[in-house]
């Protein structure tokens, strides 16, 4: 027994269920001037620690003959600074998806569906993927600056948002 020409072309027809997206997960974007803010306070305070470690200990990682060391003194600045700003915030970023400059600000980091970020997504993609990028020399500063202009899209994502797939909204 054929199927009537009208089942035949049933067959190939897309299906008819109806997918309804899931509630709640519509969440306000941050602002870039909220966001930029908030790595202002990030930065200060990061700066603030590596000013502190420069006068407890003999190593100042702000004088010219540190900057005149070479590569490997500059990776251990990085290397420095990317240990500090994970004691100030890594308790924070595992916690609730926040640095210190973003609780200040009330934002906060999730995934692009809206789900909270895994803490291996935040400091290993997120933040340590990005250090690592920027501390190329040559290459990190210009990668630095394309990460901070692509929060001019549409999306407001970073690139190092869109590496982690995560978007930064308000709490």
């Amino acid at each position: 027994m054929e199927p009537s020409p009208v089942a035949a072309q049933q067959r190939y027809a897309p299906p008819m269920a109806e997918v309804a997206d899931v509630a709640g997960t519509e969440q306000a974007l941050a602002g870039r001037g909220a966001r930029l803010v908030a790595s202002i306070i990030d930065g200060v305070v990061l700066m603030i620690l590596l000013w502190l470690v420069s006068v407890v200990t003999p190593w100042n990682v702000f004088s010219s003959r540190t900057a005149q060391g070479g590569f490997a003194v500059l990776l251990g600045i990085q290397l420095l600074a990317f240990v500090l700003f994970m004691a100030v915030n890594g308790v924070l970023l595992m916690r609730s998806g926040q640095t210190l400059g973003k609780k200040l600000m009330g934002m906060r980091i999730v995934r692009s569906d809206g789900s909270a970020a895994a803490p291996g997504r935040l400091i290993g993609l997120r933040y340590g993927l990005w250090w690592l990028l920027a501390s190329v020399p040559f290459i990190g500063g210009l990668f630095s600056l394309v990460d901070a202009l692509a929060i001019f899209r549409q999306s407001r994502q970073c690139l190092h948002d869109s590496i982690a797939d995560t978007i930064v909204v308000k709490t």
